[in-house]
């Protein structure tokens, strides 16, 4: 049963505020965890979570209809819609239902409802207000629409799109970030016809200019009608279809339209004017680089903060939040350096300056660049499009940023990601002895290439 005072209040359980609150518990602190709906948040419940469940079904389809290249056949393969969707319903139940696991065994008590501050420091839920001296806010985001645009009837947000009771047969997609990426991809490979539609002039458009192009090139393969370079308009939404133009095309009808245009830090209701808790001009909490707000006792994370908007970005911030309150040394984010994981077909991962923005500022760049055909993992797990990429600077031989894309990028990106927070430099990535045959030999070949002295390529 919930007290009414307690060493910690975390506002929000996803995978920001419930490691937040873990971490509170470690350290010793009394801790309680408020949460208006279920817990795991919006990504275990309604987002990264069910997106990579379905995708995972759209893999593995993908990889059966192409058994026949590596001398299997396989006939009468059928997408079970309704299928599909159970497992993706079974992942989440039973990654939540961990999350509620881990929160008894942490004695931490969950408290049912909105929370919202206080002008005195407190955590008010319905008519009950509880007293912590440390509350750490870790509410995530909301989706945004596009101008004159609303959600309604069959224009739906990305959480919906992910949750469908039937598998559309025309799917339009707004938005060519890493979220409508991974929605394009996914019902492609499943049997829709699918439409993506980018305002901007590529595809991923904040990824690598080479990324960009290899998934462009990867979407076009899956059946994906890729458009950018125009808005939508004329949008109108009945019960049955959602009808559009774009570029020179009118009259074009779907039967959903998804919006997958960003989203926004969810502060509504949290009493922040009340408390004293600042904001930026961009609508987020502003907070130093221990993730404390205007109001002493006060930490914001995640989405609610700068930063990209990722689950593993707020989860790190929880633990170094409670630290923080709870006395502990701790260090800040540096945000460029954080993986980016994309999901789609091709995988994405990255991490840091692209080639592009490191010559904005100013280095002496050199680039690093092979395709998985070059070694023989890319041989045999039938993927010699992909590409590393590795960006660096001459002077002191830094390694900058990495970029992936094809089979396991969002897991072969980490390595890099190691190299850098070790102080390591391309070099070094070169000089490490891989596996063989492994796609993580491109990782070291593209090293090599940035050293100028690539051995397979």
């Amino acid at each position: 049963m919930a007290e009414n005072s307690y060493d910690c209040i975390v506002i929000g359980s996803g995978p920001g505020g419930y490691v937040a609150a873990i971490r509170a518990a470690q350290l010793g602190k009394k801790t309680a965890v408020v949460e208006r709906d279920k817990l795991g948040g919006r990504c275990l419940n309604y987002a990264c979570i069910p997106a990579k469940a379905v995708l995972r079904s759209a893999d593995l389809l993908a990889e059966i209809r192409e058994a026949g290249e590596y001398g299997l056949n396989v006939s009468g393969v059928e997408v079970d819609f309704a299928g599909v969707m159970a497992r993706r319903e079974k992942v989440v139940t039973t990654l939540t239902s961990g999350v509620g696991v881990l929160l008894k065994k942490n004695k931490i008590d969950v408290i049912d409802g909105d929370g919202s501050l206080t002008a005195d420091g407190g955590v008010r839920v319905g008519d009950q207000t509880y007293s912590a001296p440390t509350v750490i806010l870790a509410t995530g985001s909301t989706p945004r629409t596009i101008p004159g645009v609303q959600f309604g009837k069959r224009i739906i947000g990305t959480e919906q799109a992910w949750a469908l009771g039937e598998l559309p047969a025309r799917l339009a997609v707004v938005g060519a970030g890493a979220s409508g990426a991974e929605i394009a991809s996914g019902y492609a490979r499943l049997g829709s016809q699918v439409r993506l539609m980018e305002a901007l002039d590529r595809v991923l458009p904040t990824e690598d200019a080479d990324v960009s192009r290899l998934v462009e090139r990867g979407f076009k393969r899956q059946g994906v009608g890729v458009h950018t370079g125009d808005p939508i308009a004329d949008v109108k939404s009945s019960e049955k279809s959602v009808t559009f133009s774009h570029g020179e095309d009118s009259g074009l009808e779907v039967d959903y339209l998804v919006i997958a245009a960003g989203r926004g830090a969810d502060v509504d209701g949290l009493g922040l004017a009340e408390a004293g808790v600042e904001l930026d001009d961009r609508g987020l909490v502003k907070v130093d680089g221990a993730l404390r707000t205007s109001r002493a006792g006060v930490y914001a994370i995640g989405d609610l903060v700068a930063g990209p908007a990722l689950a593993h970005k707020a989860s790190d911030e929880g633990i170094i939040a409670a630290e923080d309150s709870a006395g502990r040394q701790t260090h800040p984010i540096s945000y460029v350096d954080i993986p980016r994981a994309t999901f789609c077909t091709p995988n994405v991962g990255s991490f840091g300056l692209t080639e592009e923005q490191a010559r904005e500022q100013g280095y002496d760049v050199v680039v690093g660049k092979v395709p998985y055909g070059a070694v023989g993992g890319g041989i045999v797990y039938g993927d010699r499009t992909g590409m590393v990429k590795l960006v660096g600077e001459s002077k002191y031989g830094e390694l900058l940023g990495g970029h992936i894309v094809g089979t396991r990028a969002t897991e072969l990106i980490q390595e890099l990601v190691n190299v850098r927070l070790l102080e390591g430099g391309y070099a070094e990535v070169g000089r490490i002895i891989h596996g063989h045959p492994t796609l993580s030999e491109a990782v070291m070949e593209a090293g090599r290439a940035a050293d100028g002295w690539l051995i397979h390529g």
